[in-house]
């Protein structure tokens, strides 16, 4: 009998080391898990001056922090709650395990698990958080393992990153910033106990719900700093106990710029398919205080439109297509300042300066002029504001007669080309093309970058269809002396530190400074005396040109100083006319443009004279002086160039 039990008692000890090696085998294959353990992290987007504009989050909203960058004080209060023999222990705590099973036994079921913060980080790397034996018995060999591996301090820093807060918020930074806005060096203790406080139950003891529960618990940690441990003096524990710290119920995106978050993500998507999770830091070009200007100004703009809509009685349905957009950019960069893709990004996240194609109206013109003044003609050259029609011949194949009219509806007979643009002219401008030749504006044209520009009259006067984005980009040839330059948000991309990605913008001259400076100085009188005269500034040399489309179904307002150029949009998102009648974009538009460059000038210095570049003449015709280059010098040369109009 005794030689049975001796057999079978060697029999279940082999047996029992045979499974304790296969379990201990098992365990320690997942230590690898744990060492190489990537967690989310959230990328950040930054604006040109280091400012937050938003977090890219993916299922786990984490700002990574280094153990040197974590205070010893939240080290402290970490270690005074969870487990004060951290630095002592191998990665379990046998006096509190047995405690623990003690605790079990007596209860029949688990009800203390005596976890260090090892332990912990275990559980919630690789195990599950269901209170069984075998999971104990896992998480144990484990911690004991990973502490042969990983360094104390980095089992910190990552717990401390890995770790759930509550309210969508992992890790100790980003807990930070989330309840209080703030860095964790500039956390209070009272705080620092309130996040530590979390660990334990992170929604019951979430401050924006329960912060009474919160304080007491926070409240503990101190007390624990103090009575239990000796590790503040008593004048740091008063003044913890007596803090009743402002807590904020901060978002995961804390999204200042949604138009430009959503434009970044849609841009480095493809380039980084892990944007969310990856961590990375993306510097834009973006300034939030212009971008905040450029919003304001948007809002006040339209919220005077819509009183007037409001008055008329409009219904409540056509009001809620009205719509508009704004962007500002430094022409001589291309760095995007500022741009809101609507009025409110809440009701409406379709980016009406990216993805909405409009017609321009007359905003088109100063292109049309440009390419006149290039082909000889100046500013007194003689133009004729008088009612043609035109035959041609349509796609089909049909006769077809065009009778184009001014806005205004008046004719003033002859009409100098200045004037022809200041006052916004469409038969005017009409005889432009039809004196120099419509072939030759659609080559320059396309040679502009307007490669989708249809091949007739009737583009001069603002049919042709773009984004307010590609017309910025097109701007920059005028408001930059003749250089077409690339607008770009994105400048650099880092990860851990490193840059890994860079933009700069794409510049191309186009046109000699000189002969981009005369229609410049035409559009400065646009402003001064024009249809954008509502945008006059005293100080401030402004260029523009308004906009009005068919109909009036949008309204534009495309200004500049020598570095930065703004475009503002109104219209309703169903392309229907915005009033009945008597629609005018130096009236909607323009003043937009000028309540932006009086807010900035208050935060920012930029240019406001433009300069006159070698080789440009000033002759005075008529008691008014006028602008002139080599191929624009008196006698006014009128080119012979002549082709047929074309359809």
């Amino acid at each position: 009998m005794l030689k049975k039990i001796i057999i079978a008692s060697a029999v279940i000890s082999i047996l029992s080391i045979i499974g304790l090696v296969i379990f201990y085998q098992s365990v320690k294959d997942e230590v690898n898990d744990i060492i190489d353990h990537k967690m989310e992290i959230s990328s950040i987007i930054l604006d040109r001056n280091g400012e937050k504009v938003s977090n890219i989050v993916g299922d786990e909203f984490r700002l990574y922090v280094k153990f040197d960058d974590i205070p010893p004080r939240i080290i402290e209060a970490l270690l005074a709650i969870e487990d004060t023999t951290f630095f002592e222990h191998r990665g379990i705590n046998i006096e509190a395990i047995f405690r623990a099973i003690f605790k079990d036994i007596i209860a029949m079921e688990m009800v203390e698990g005596a976890s260090t913060i090892t332990q912990q980080f275990v559980r919630n790397t690789v195990l599950t958080k269901k209170k069984t034996i075998y999971r104990k018995l896992k998480e144990v060999f484990l911690s004991i393992e990973i502490e042969q591996f990983i360094s104390k301090e980095e089992i910190l820093e990552r717990y401390l990153n890995k770790i759930y807060f509550g309210r969508g918020f992992y890790g100790i930074k980003t807990a930070s910033l989330g309840y209080f806005q703030k860095q964790l060096d500039e956390l209070t203790l009272k705080e620092i106990a309130i996040l530590i406080g979390l660990i334990k139950a992170p929604s019951f003891y979430d401050p924006t719900k329960n912060y009474e529960y919160s304080i007491g618990r926070a409240n503990r940690v101190i007390t624990r700093l103090h009575t239990g441990l000796g590790w503040i003096g008593k004048e740091e524990y008063q003044t913890a106990i007596d803090e009743t710290p402002k807590v904020i119920k901060g978002t995961k995106t804390e999204n200042k710029a949604p138009y430009i978050s959503d434009f970044v993500i849609q841009k480095l998507n493809k380039e980084f398919p892990d944007l969310r999770t990856g961590g990375y830091t993306i510097k834009t070009t973006i300034d939030l205080e212009i971008q905040n200007i450029a919003k304001k100004s948007l809002k006040h703009g339209y919220e005077n439109i819509i009183k007037k809509m409001v008055k008329d009685k409009y219904s409540k349905e056509r009001i809620s297509q009205f719509n508009g957009a704004i962007i500002s950019l430094n022409q001589k960069t291309g760095d995007i300042l500022a741009m809101v893709g609507g009025v409110d990004y809440k009701k409406s996240q379709f980016n009406r300066v990216t993805q909405g194609y409009r017609q321009v109206g007359s905003s088109i013109k100063p292109f049309f002029y440009q390419v006149g003044l290039n082909l000889g003609f100046s500013g007194v050259s003689t133009l004729y504001d008088v009612q043609k029609t035109y035959d041609y011949v349509d796609k089909n194949g049909n006769d077809k007669k065009w009778k184009p009219q001014n806005y205004s509806k008046h004719v003033k007979g002859q009409i100098k080309l200045r004037d022809a643009l200041v006052k916004s002219k469409n038969l005017a401008t009409i005889d432009l093309v039809d004196k120099l030749g419509a072939n030759n504006f659609y080559n320059a044209l396309v040679r502009y970058g307007f490669t989708d520009i249809s091949k007739n009259l009737s583009s001069a006067l603002g049919s042709y269809t773009t984004t307010m984005f590609k017309l910025a980009h097109r701007y920059t040839l005028i408001s930059n002396y003749g250089m077409v330059v690339e607008p770009i948000m994105i400048r650099e991309v880092k990860k851990d530190g490193k840059v890994i990605f860079t933009q700069e913008s794409v510049k191309e001259r186009l046109n000699s400074k000189k002969q981009a400076y005369l229609i410049i100085n035409i559009m400065q009188d646009v402003v001064k005396r024009g249809s954008g005269r509502r945008a006059r500034i005293k100080g401030i040399e402004l260029a523009g040109k308004t906009g009005t489309t068919d109909q009036g179904k949008d309204v534009w307002f495309n200004t500049f100083t020598p570095d930065v150029q703004v475009h503002v949009w109104y219209g309703n998102d169903n392309s229907t006319p915005i009033y009945d009648k008597g629609v005018s974009s130096g009236r909607l538009a323009a003043p937009v443009g000028k309540d932006f460059f009086i807010s900035l000038a208050k935060i920012r210095y930029f240019e406001k004279k433009f300069y006159r570049p070698k080789g440009v003449h000033r002759y005075k015709f008529d008691g008014v002086w006028e602008n002139f280059t080599d191929i624009s010098k008196p006698p006014i040369i009128k080119s012979p160039v002549e082709d047929a109009l074309i359809f």
